[in-house]
C-alpha cells in the first residue's frame, strides 16, 4: 500500500529535517518533480473532476446540506479586511467565531443586496456562507482565500465585465457590514469585525469526482467534500499514525505546524511501518509543490546528504 501525506509548505516547517532520523530518511528518498504550489493544486493532485474545474462551493454545500442540485453555487464566506496606507488586505476568512444567531443577523441584513439578482444567501454553518444562482449563470474566476490571505484584495477580485458586478456587490456588502451594530459590539469585545465577504469556489456539481485513495483521514471540510463526492470513506484525523484506521492511504496534515510533533507522531512511525513491510511506499506531498517518494530499499543510500 502507498500512503500519501499532504503536508504544509516546507518553509512552514523549517526544522522538520533537523532531527537525524528524519534527515537521513529524506536524504535517501526519491525527489519528485516540482508540482504547482498551493493547497488547491495539492488537492487537485489527489482528485480528478469531470468536467474540469474546481466547484468547491457546490461540493461542500452538497455534503453539508444535500441540496446543491442543479444550481450554481458560490461560497460567500464572512471575512475581515483591514486597510493600511497602501492597500486593503484580507486578514481572515470563514473562522471568525460567529455563532448561529450572529450569522443569521448578518445574513438578514445582506440578503436584500442579492434579491434583485434572484440569488439566495444562506449558511448551513456560521462559518460557511453560500450564494445560490441559476445553473447557467456566468461565473468569473475567483481567488481561493488561502491564496489571498494577507494580500491586497483589489488585484485578486474578478476582472472584466463579469467581475464588475461582483466587485460592486462586494463594495455594497462591505458598507452594510461596516455599519451593522453587531460589528460594533464585536469590536468592543475585542473580536474581529465581519466587514466583508469573500467569493470563491464557484460552479455546479460535477458529473464525476475520482481519486486513487481508498480511505482518507482529514479534518478539512473541503477535502472531505471531495471524498464524499468520490464515494470514498473519510475519517477524522487521529493524533498519530499509530491510530490511523486500517487501509487509510491519504492523510491530510496540511495544518500541522509543529515539526517535532509531526516527526514523532507521523513520520517516524511511518518509517517504522515501511521498514517492517506494512507499507510499501510513502509519498510526502508538500504545499509548496515539492515531494518525496520513500521505499524500504532506499535505506542503502547511506551516502546521500539531507535535501
Amino acid at each position: 500500500m502507498t500512503v500519501r501525506l499532504l503536508l504544509p509548505s516546507r518553509e512552514r516547517l523549517p526544522s522538520l529535517a533537523a532531527g537525524a532520523a528524519v534527515a537521513r530518511w529524506l536524504a535517501r528518498a526519491d525527489r519528485l518533480p516540482n508540482a504547482e504550489p498551493g493547497e488547491q493544486a495539492q488537492l487537485q493532485r489527489q482528485f480528478s473532476v469531470v468536467p474540469s474545474g474546481w466547484p468547491l462551493a457546490a461540493l461542500t454545500r452538497q455534503m453539508e446540506a444535500g441540496d446543491a442540485g442543479e444550481h450554481a453555487w458560490v461560497r460567500a464566506d464572512p471575512a475581515h479586511v483591514r486597510a493600511d496606507l497602501t492597500a486593503v488586505r484580507l486578514l481572515a476568512c470563514g473562522a471568525l467565531g460567529l455563532d448561529r444567531a450572529q450569522a443569521d443577523t448578518l445574513l438578514r441584513a445582506l440578503q436584500p443586496l442579492f434579491d434583485d439578482a434572484g440569488w439566495a444567501l444562506s449558511a448551513p454553518t456560521p462559518e460557511r456562507w453560500y450564494l445560490r444562482l441559476p445553473r447557467d449563470s456566468a461565473l468569473p474566476a475567483f481567488c481561493a482565500p488561502e491564496r489571498a490571505l494577507g494580500d491586497e484584495i483589489h488585484d485578486l477580485l474578478p476582472a472584466g465585465p463579469e467581475g464588475r458586478r461582483w466587485r460592486s456587490l462586494l463594495n455594497e456588502a462591505q458598507i452594510v457590514l461596516h455599519n451593522h451594530p453587531l460589528n460594533a459590539e464585536r469590536s468592543a469585545r475585542g473580536r474581529l469585525a465581519v466587514n466583508s465577504l469573500w467569493f470563491f469556489g464557484a460552479g455546479t456539481l460535477p458529473q464525476q469526482v475520482a481519486t486513487e485513495a481508498a480511505v482518507i483521514a482529514s479534518d478539512d471540510i473541503e477535502l472531505c467534500a471531495f471524498a464524499h463526492a468520490a464515494g470514498v470513506a473519510s475519517a477524522s484525523l487521529p493524533p498519530g499514525f499509530a491510530d490511523v484506521p486500517v487501509a487509510t492511504d491519504l492523510i491530510d496534515l496540511r495544518h500541522h505546524r509543529d515539526a517535532q510533533g509531526l516527526a514523532r507522531d507521523w513520520l517516524l512511525p511511518l518509517q517504522g511501518a515501511l521498514s517492517a513491510g506494512r507499507v510499501e511506499r510513502v509519498v510526502l506531498d508538500f504545499a509548496d509543490g515539492s515531494g518525496f517518494a520513500l521505499t524500504p530499499a532506499q535505506r542503502w543510500r547511506f551516502w546521500r546528504r539531507s535535501p
